[in-house]
């Protein structure tokens, strides 16, 4: 516990947002892990499903004219679950945006078969067209510069489980990367090109039964190391791998 913890009392548990598991909270910063299918924060069509929102509500305590608010630092795509950090003031969030390219950041992925390597770094300038679908070019006026380092750490079904550690921090980023080595990320129907379409049909007109489900995105960020913004301890904050990306790896028995 912090300095700045000792007399803290968070909000009663009551108040918790469904999807959201808690991993730390004191008077600065609030850490949690959102599940897959939670917006960051607010788009055009979605206003109040929100982390962002539910977790101002719950600082609150359901109370909209309360003065305490939390401060978005980073987001997560919707359909990434994982470690997911807020400022609860304006010094805390310009502290962790400003030594976030530092932060220890490390994510996991199932992936479409297997990379060429069994560990290696993926290294590309990033850049984004009209219809907002990011993609690498070798002009480095025209993009920034992306790094990821991956490693195999079990395979099964087709399927290669990731360990991933995000060494620059681009929109699309890790799904970007996968995709260019020829493994994309499973679940992800944006930048896998044609298969979306041949591995989950669309049921057929005239049936009755229920329609197939889209397989989440497999991917997950998994642990995070920052610097504490007012006591400056290095802190991190770890979840487990989905059970849902080991059953995509799980070897079948003979």
């Amino acid at each position: 516990m912090s300095d700045n913890d000792k007399n803290f009392k968070r909000p009663p548990k009551k108040y918790h947002p469904k999807g959201i598991t808690f991993l730390y909270e004191d008077r600065d910063i609030l850490v949690v892990e959102k599940v897959s299918g939670l917006l960051t924060v607010s788009s055009e069509k979605v206003r109040e499903n929100t982390a962002f929102y539910l977790l101002n509500d719950y600082v609150r305590k359901g109370n909209p004219k309360s003065p305490h608010r939390i401060f978005i630092v980073h987001r997560l795509d919707r359909d990434t679950s994982g470690v997911l950090v807020f400022a609860k003031s304006e010094k805390a969030k310009h502290f962790l945006q400003d030594q976030w390219h530092d932060f220890k950041k490390t994510y996991y992925a199932v992936v479409d078969g297997e990379p060429p390597e069994r560990e290696g770094v993926v290294t590309s300038y990033l850049t984004e067209n009209a219809i907002h679908k990011v993609y690498s070019t070798t002009d480095q006026k025209k993009g920034k510069l992306a790094k990821t380092a991956y490693k195999v750490i079990k395979q099964g079904q087709g399927n290669s489980l990731l360990e991933i550690d995000l060494l620059t921090g681009r929109k699309n980023q890790i799904r970007v990367h996968l995709s260019d080595i020829g493994c994309p990320v499973v679940g992800d129907k944006k930048y896998r090109g044609e298969k979306p379409e041949a591995e989950t049909p669309k049921p057929a007109q005239k049936s009755k039964g229920p329609a197939r489900k889209r397989p989440r995105l497999a991917l997950h960020s998994a642990s995070l190391t920052l610097i504490h913004p007012f006591s400056k301890k290095e802190m991190t904050f770890d979840t487990i791998i989905p059970p849902y990306f080991e059953s995509l790896v799980r070897k079948t028995r003979e």
